[in-house]
């Protein structure tokens, strides 16, 4: 950061937060926050346009701790809305670090943990709310959180919120907070709903755009590296990638879940420490893999896009893209994981050859000048050389360097009731699915059976009024067990209704082995369903 930036002191900011923030390192402010506060402090609305890792966190953050009366009655007067649950941790973290000095109680709500933590913090009183919009809504609808003293409400991420569809939620919660109230609205991009948004609901805000005199930085500080991979090629060529001089923790984004599960295990099974987030996870693995990642304890984290929304990381050094972006947007808001903080990092793109008129389309959005990637397998000697990877790296991490603790290093939260099977997209009522399917075969037997017998029972009594005649009675009987135990053994000579029935059973049998197995079939569905 540049020394003569001013101070957080220097905006009359309250001493103990500036005592909060001096403990975690940080002093001086970012274009983004030295623009926010005078403002923010005064109580007025603002938009803030600025890409992500420019410190907006603490932009909004410190004006609405310094506002909050302290201490209060328990109900919330500042409510921070954010798209995703990693953002809503990350946002809680250092909203809580800030105002640790002040005695502010922060909670964060959001969704795949129980809700009674969430309800009994919020009985026992909160001064700051930060939360997803679903999980908000829930709540505040069951009157468990209420929102009729809010003083300071931020929307941060607005077009990451709007792309998700939360937008009708957002319109939701802003009716439900007083209309006397300071209102900040923060984006990387100002499409038209948001516009409109701000309009509605914000108060003649001041649009703050730190983006033009800064637009260049992320890719002056960020090396970007664009190659045409084989997708047979990229699991050892990544492998060699990460062995790379001065790599550290390390970002791959997939644009599936089952892509990035897929690759975090194939690493480990390669030695490295890695671990994977995405939304097949259970709340409990994707927190633990996080924090294992923060703690360097694994040093690789495979993520999709969504989730990785909210990983404000600084000393990420090298982020990798297994699969190339949909857009410019998505692109930007990747590479943007590292060279963080004033901080350089690499960015590696791995373009398949499907994804070249994508891949180009980006390059010329953005002005990259590398509309063509080199076409580059793992044993490519340009790869070796642009990434600073040793001479003789395999696609396996040797023994001697697998210091790295690992995920498992990392205890995983019981948020009680049944996790989700890591790298499975099974919820908890769909783990007990091959239970219930075991016992399916022996409901289908006994409704067979019961089905069976009434339409033999109705053969039976047809074939008694047409008085079929019997090839031979004995063999009615042995394929006829449940009648022939409670009768007595007719004899050939013997004529007369029973004779006639057995007669009409041996008749019918072919009919009657083909009606037999609707009755099986058709009582798959209440066996299945129970």
């Amino acid at each position: 950061m540049e020394p003569e930036s001013p101070t957080f002191a220097s905006f009359g900011v309250k001493p103990e937060i500036v005592k909060a923030l001096g403990e975690a390192g940080i002093e001086r402010t970012f274009a983004i926050q030295a623009l926010t506060l005078p403002l923010a402090m005064a109580g007025d609305d603002l938009i803030g346009q600025a890409r992500t890792g420019m410190g907006k966190t603490l932009g909004f953050g410190v004006p609405l701790l310094h506002r909050v009366e302290v201490p209060g009655d328990g109900t919330p007067q500042v409510l921070v809305v954010v798209p995703t649950r990693e953002l809503c941790v990350q946002v809680a973290n250092d909203l809580k670090g800030a105002g640790k000095h002040l005695g502010i109680r922060t909670l964060a709500i959001y969704g795949g943990r129980p809700y009674e933590p969430q309800i009994e913090a919020l009985r026992k009183g909160v001064d700051v709310v930060i939360g997803t919009p679903g999980r908000l809504l829930d709540l505040a609808e069951q009157k468990h959180l209420v929102l009729g003293k809010v003083r300071g409400l931020v929307l941060d991420e607005a077009d990451e919120m709007l792309d998700l569809g939360f937008l009708p939620d957002i319109e939701r919660i802003l009716r439900m907070v007083p209309d006397k109230r300071q209102t900040m609205l923060f984006s990387a991009t100002m499409p038209g709903p948001i516009i409109t948004l701000a309009r509605t609901f914000l108060t003649q805000p001041t649009h703050i755009r730190a983006e033009e005199n800064d637009a260049g930085a992320i890719h002056e500080r960020t090396t970007q590296f664009v190659y045409r991979a084989h997708s047979m090629d990229k699991p050892e060529l990544i492998a060699r990638a990460l062995q790379a001089e001065g790599r550290g923790l390390t970002m791959i984004f997939t644009r599936t879940k089952r892509t990035a599960q897929k690759v975090a295990d194939e690493l480990v099974e390669r030695g490295f420490a890695a671990a994977a987030v995405h939304g097949d996870l259970g709340q409990g693995a994707r927190e633990q893999a996080l924090r294992a990642f923060r703690s360097g304890k694994v040093d690789v984290l495979v993520a999709t896009d969504v989730a990785a929304r909210g990983i404000d990381i600084d000393d990420v050094t090298h982020v990798i893209n297994y699969q190339t972006p949909e857009d410019e947007k998505t692109y930007v808001h990747r590479i943007g994981r590292t060279g963080r903080a004033g901080r350089t990092g690499v960015a590696i793109t791995l373009v398949d050859w499907d994804e070249e008129p994508r891949w180009k389309l980006i390059s010329d959005t953005l002005g990259l000048d590398m509309p063509e990637p080199a076409e580059t397998y793992s044993s490519s000697k340009h790869l070796f050389s642009d990434l600073g990877i040793p001479e003789g790296t395999t696609g396996r991490l040797p023994l001697s360097k697998r210091t790295r603790a690992g995920l498992s290093a990392e205890a995983e939260e019981d948020l009680g009731g049944k996790r989700r099977g890591r790298g499975h997209g099974s919820a908890s009522k769909d783990e007990e699915a091959p239970r219930k399917r075991n016992r399916a075969p022996r409901k289908r037997t006994r409704g067979g059976a019961d089905a069976a017998a009434k339409i033999e029972a109705a053969d039976a009594a047809a074939a008694s009024a047409e008085g079929t005649e019997s090839e031979t009675p004995s063999e009615g009987r042995t394929r006829t067990r449940r009648r022939s135990r409670g009768g007595a053994k007719p004899s050939p000579e013997v004529s007369g209704p029973a004779v006639e029935k057995e007669a009409g059973d041996s008749a019918e049998r072919p009919a009657r082995r083909r009606r037999r197995r609707r009755p099986s079939a058709t009582s798959d569905t209440p066996a299945s369903a129970d």
